[in-house]
């Protein structure tokens, strides 16, 4: 669902040692290169891309294994907003 947004974040900021365009959506980050700190600075970019905050049960390997496995944790994130926890102008939209 946001795979192609997300493979632009990891060109970004993860610092692969393989270009993330050869990767498949379950291909293992890790093995491509990821290491702890560009581990982090990606949680920060997709954190401010998709204005969301990763959970402290998401802050684990396993969430940043793939592409898929990161899309699938900002899709849950995403899916889990409600309208308080919005800006007030964009809570206000929702509802009309």
């Amino acid at each position: 669902m946001y795979s192609e947004q997300i493979r632009r974040i990891v060109a970004a900021h993860a610092r692969l040692q393989a270009d993330v365009n050869t990767l498949d959506d379950d291909s293992d980050l890790y093995e491509a290169g990821l290491t702890s700190l560009s581990t982090v600075n990606l949680m920060l970019a997709l954190e401010e891309h998709f204005d969301v905050e990763f959970l402290d049960r998401m802050l684990k390997r396993r969430t940043f294994q793939s592409i898929r496995t990161l899309s699938e944790a900002v899709g849950e994130l995403l899916g889990t907003k409600s309208p308080t926890s919005l800006p007030a102008n964009e809570a206000l939209r929702g509802a009309a």
